[in-house]
């Protein structure tokens, strides 16, 4: 039995977003939001560019809804989770987080870079700063911006493959190293038989 045209249309195109999506993520993670062109965009995901101001209205409304997909509206464990932190580690091996590329290095697109900030900041920045209030800290806003900056740096750094060691190393001694950093800046010292950070 034939599908009716315009079932068939719409799942095409259902089809034809979710690979513009998927091929935005991956050339805005491998080389940035303003090195990225549409056509770039249309030609690894197969389909005409013409399509992505068709569906989202240009390259800005497409990072938006890759922003806006990416996670929906769920309330994230902080990093100091340890299965968050290593799922972000999993996820990031594999790609560089176009968020954070965005926010550490920041789009002449105002509304990219503030679609992006507040991404952040819901999704890393907030739950952190939450933690450190509810536990009494001082400055929690700015302990929990200190770990978020420490976080995106190792992985554009571990991306990179700039840093030998810590591209190398194997994920669950970067999980240990890199929550014993994060916990760091919420005031939580590591006990005084632990070994020295690094070793």
């Amino acid at each position: 039995m034939t599908r009716p045209p315009d079932r068939a249309r719409r799942r095409d195109a259902a089809r034809s977003r979710e690979e513009l999506l998927n091929a935005a993520g991956e050339l805005f993670a491998e080389r940035g939001f303003e090195r990225t062109t549409t056509r770039e965009i249309g030609e690894r995901a197969g389909v005409d560019p013409a399509l992505i101001a068709r569906y989202f209205g240009g390259k800005t409304q497409l990072y938006l809804a890759l922003v806006r997909a990416e996670h929906g509206d769920e309330t994230p464990a902080d990093l100091l989770d340890p299965q968050r932190l290593g799922d972000l580690l999993e996820r990031f091996r594999r790609r560089t987080s176009p968020i954070l590329q965005i926010v550490m290095l920041p789009s002449d697109d105002a509304s990219v870079r503030e679609a992006a900030q507040a991404h952040l900041y819901r999704r890393l920045v907030d739950p952190l700063r939450e933690r450190f209030e509810r536990e009494g800290l001082d400055r929690p806003e700015l302990r929990a911006e200190l770990a978020v900056a420490a976080f995106g740096g190792v992985i554009l750094a571990r991306s990179a493959g700039a840093l030998d060691h810590l591209a190398g190393a194997q994920p669950a001694e970067v999980i240990d190293l890199l929550h014993e950093l994060l916990s760091a800046a919420g005031g939580h010292v590591p006990p005084a038989d632990a070994p020295p950070f690094g070793d």
